[in-house]
């Protein structure tokens, strides 16, 4: 018999109803959940909800800082000393009752040219930060350490941005005579006129909660960076006064409002900028689109792992073949794989539309982007069909072959999907595991200049997507390897 007559025997012989219909509930299970979730979720805020940052490129960002600014033309740029940075965290750990004066590690102040206040536009800025020193930063992914330290009045800190049409240059100096370009970014298609000025941002101050076995929660606490500047001079710039600012909304929290507004104030040619925000890649408590899509995956999995171990006892209580075993494995492979993609293709693109429809404002992934986590996917589900597989066939018993299945696979992606251990532990679970291969799903990238909670419980896998699915891929080849050779060991005349 050929190989192609062996696999369309062998898939008249799979397509029985209870496979099928187990098949087609896992698809169903990830569509119905997935579609139930995003129905469930809408935006309400006290008003109008604030604008959303969206760069030029669709992504959604983080864009708020307390901005003062003029006019800047095609030609010139701007030079500041600096001589104070200061801020306030409110409620740090370990207590969370107190105000205290410090600065989170990615707090700003320093000089920005911007294609205006809208929220989401293109810019570069040189800065301070409060705790890696010297950055010079563009369009929201870009960052370029400058030198390190701090900044006081006894050392001062000289800042230079210059524009020369697109392209905009980062310098500092320790003096104001000797000057080192710290970076040069290109801006294409900046108009003619754009606005040249100093701010002040400080994100959140993140720190952990722990719950369960050790996992962790993030909680978010409000911090103000200061920025004070003397000997500012602008070149190529409108004459007359300032405009103040806020990019974004500002000044609602209670520390503001009844304590230090944020804003901007010149007494005798010395400028404070307070601000809080960010300015950086990540939209701050933005709902990740592709995560929301996919709750019922797991259970999906469950299912398929359920009927592919059961499939593989039977063919261990027959007389097969190492190529009938192969064959049954590229059938339920194709069978997985198509109830893969047509479950995630369905529930992403409609779980997707279904959150924009409730007025949630999610990022829209890349084509490419969109293309690779169903495709992955479906390729997941396939690999962790036969992986079963090969577990029913060595093992010959259905509840031994489940309940390996369920623990080598499902079980590590379930547990790390929430903050139940800790972090490490989660890490190498998803390192050693073919949960390992769930990273085909991340959309979101980390960022060094981002303080997040970069862990699988906020949806931070520690290996790329397709480390993960070679990883998976050599499960599958070893439980096929070990499922052929069990049964080839089984053959008549063999000891």
């Amino acid at each position: 018999m050929s190989t192609t007559e062996l696999l369309r025997a062998e898939w008249a012989a799979f397509r029985r109803p209870g496979r099928l219909i187990a098949l087609a509930v896992a698809a169903l299970t990830v569509i119905g959940l997935g579609l139930l979730s995003t129905l469930n979720m809408h935006t309400s805020c006290p008003g109008p909800c604030p604008a959303v940052p969206v760069a030029d490129d669709g992504s959604i960002v983080s864009d708020q800082f307390w901005f003062l600014h003029r006019d800047l033309g095609r030609e010139g740029g701007i030079t500041v000393r600096m001589t104070s940075m200061t801020g306030t965290i409110t409620y740090p750990p370990p207590e969370h009752d107190r105000i205290v004066s410090g600065l989170v590690p990615w707090a700003k102040a320093g000089i920005i040219v911007k294609d205006g206040v809208r929220q989401g536009s293109r810019y570069a800025a040189l800065m301070m930060t409060g705790g890696h020193g010297v950055r010079f930063q563009h369009d929201y992914r870009h960052d370029v350490a400058g030198s390190a330290g701090g900044v006081s009045a006894r050392a001062p800190r000289w800042l230079r941005l210059t524009r020369s049409g697109d392209v905009i240059t980062g310098s500092e100096s320790a003096d104001g005579s000797r000057w080192r370009t710290v970076a040069t970014a290109t801006l294409d298609g900046l108009p003619d006129t754009v606005r040249v000025g100093l701010f002040a941002a400080s994100p959140g101050d993140l720190t952990l909660r722990e719950v369960g076995l050790g996992g962790a929660i993030e909680e978010v606490r409000f911090t103000q960076a200061v920025g004070v500047f003397d000997d500012v001079t602008v070149e190529g710039g409108a004459t007359g006064g300032w405009d103040s600012d806020s990019v974004g909304e500002m000044n609602h929290t209670d520390w503001e409002r009844l304590h230090h507004a944020s804003g901007a104030v010149e007494k005798d040619g010395v400028i404070t900028i307070s601000g809080t925000g960010d300015i950086g890649p990540l939209g701050e408590g933005g709902v990740r689109g592709v995560e929301t899509t996919l709750p019922g995956l797991p259970f999906a999995l469950i299912i398929v792992v359920v009927a592919a171990a059961r499939y593989g006892t039977r063919t261990a209580g027959e007389t097969a073949s190492r190529q009938v075993i192969v064959a049954r494995a590229l059938v339920l492979a194709g069978a997985g794989f198509v109830t893969g993609l047509v479950a995630v293709g369905v529930v992403l693109p409609a779980g997707m539309a279904s959150l924009r429809a409730s007025g949630v404002v999610v990022p829209s992934p890349p084509l490419l982007t969109g293309v690779r986590v169903v495709v992955g996917l479906a390729a997941v589900l396939a690999l962790c069909a036969v992986l079963a597989y090969g577990l029913g066939v060595r093992l010959r018993r259905g509840g031994p072959a489940i309940l390996a299945g369920v623990s080598l696979i499902v079980l590590p992606y379930v547990v790390t999907a929430f903050p139940l251990l800790p972090d490490a532990v989660s890490d190498w679970l998803l390192r050693l595991t073919p949960a390992a291969a769930f990273a085909v799903k991340q959309t979101v990238l980390e960022y060094p200049q981002v303080t997040e909670h970069y862990a699988p419980s906020a949806g931070y896998f520690p290996l790329p997507g397709w480390a993960g699915l070679t990883l998976l891929c050599a499960y599958t080849a070893l439980g096929m390897l070990i499922a052929v050779g069990r049964k080839r060991a089984a053959e008549p005349g063999r000891r």
